[in-house]
């Protein structure tokens, strides 16, 4: 990743994966979507800033100067703003630079590293994937309008395969939400079945399959309860049971099952 926004390879780095959310107090909610601070052997720490960008949005560079200087001053390092754009003309609207002025005076000038199809390889090593997830990433990103992105992601997937599964996770999804709108978006998401991961808020696949998982698991408990309590359950109702899929009315149903002396008290209006 080093190589491709123009870093000098530290011998040895740290990196963590900070919390994207870029939130005041203030009822303002601004949030990148991903958070990387970096701490080479050699030098000092920085961070990094990773957006993946469609297309142009006409209020993105007032966005990107908050988040840039919100992270400076909350953790006290310089930043790197880096948009990934899979089109060619995001990639240069996206360059910048962004700047807040009065009259002749700059105040402020913003201008993010930009990953484009112009400057990221596509990648066709699977080895590459498992040296370096990020950028696997991102070039699956940029390059998935490409006429081979479909051999690209299949490489991706089983590449991920050989990462420890917190890293899988978070790069997996990650790619999924870059990819948004674009055909192989499908095409990702049965690969995704590699690999298992979950990265909620962002209506992913894993996402799904995850809430599916805790409502079939919020279902089970509440049949246990009623089983161990005594209280019969007609095949009508342990269907409407096990066949909710809402949390919130599972949640309500399992409450009044503690307390329930039959089972249509579950469902009782009010």
């Amino acid at each position: 990743m080093e190589q491709a926004l123009g870093l000098p390879p530290p011998a040895k780095a740290i990196i963590e994966a900070l919390t994207p959310d870029a939130t005041e107090v203030k009822p303002l909610e601004r949030r990148v979507d991903t958070v990387l601070k970096v701490e080479p052997s050699e030098g000092d720490g920085f961070l990094i800033a990773i957006e993946a960008q469609t297309d142009r949005a006409r209020d993105k560079g007032s966005s990107w100067s908050y988040y840039v200087a919100y992270l400076r001053a909350k953790f006290e390092l310089p930043v790197l703003l880096v948009a990934v754009c899979r089109k060619r003309s995001t990639a240069s609207w996206a360059a910048g630079p962004f700047e807040c002025r009065v009259g002749t005076w700059t105040t402020q000038s913003t201008r993010p590293f930009v990953l484009s199809p112009d400057n990221v390889p596509e990648i066709t090593d699977e080895s590459v994937v498992a040296r370096e997830p990020a950028m696997a990433t991102f070039s699956a990103i940029v390059h998935s309008e490409s006429e081979n992105a479909p051999a690209i992601l299949s490489m991706v997937a089983r590449g991920m395969r050989s990462l420890d599964r917190a890293t899988a996770k978070y790069w997996c999804e990650w790619l999924e939400v870059g990819l948004e709108d674009t055909p192989v978006r499908e095409t990702w998401r049965e690969l995704e079945k590699m690999v298992a991961t979950y990265f909620p808020g962002r209506g992913t696949l894993f996402e799904e399959t995850y809430m599916e998982g805790k409502a079939e698991g919020k279902a089970e408990s509440i049949l246990r309860v009623l089983e161990k309590r005594g209280i019969d359950l007609p095949q009508n109702l342990r269907g409407r049971i096990t066949t909710c899929t809402d949390l919130d009315t599972l949640t309500l149903w399992f409450d009044r099952s503690l307390t329930a002396t039959t089972a249509e008290d579950l469902f009782a209006e009010g």
